[in-house]
């Protein structure tokens, strides 16, 4: 399966569940196809923006 198909074919999953990708998903993915990033560079971008902060003892 080529890029371009891949990545079409998941976000099309995406879509079936009534979900948009963001404007920011969506250039990362173009970067991907072109060489530019690769899916790590995705996974690491994506696991820094939304991972939740580990509650601390001083949070508490």
């Amino acid at each position: 399966m080529e890029k371009q198909q891949a990545w079409d074919y998941a976000l099309g999953m995406i879509k079936v569940d009534g979900l948009e990708p963001s404007p920011e998903f969506l250039a990362m993915a173009e970067k991907e196809k072109r060489g530019e990033m690769t899916l790590e560079d995705i996974k690491r971008t994506l696991d820094a923006k939304y991972k939740l902060k580990e509650k601390t003892v001083s949070d508490e």
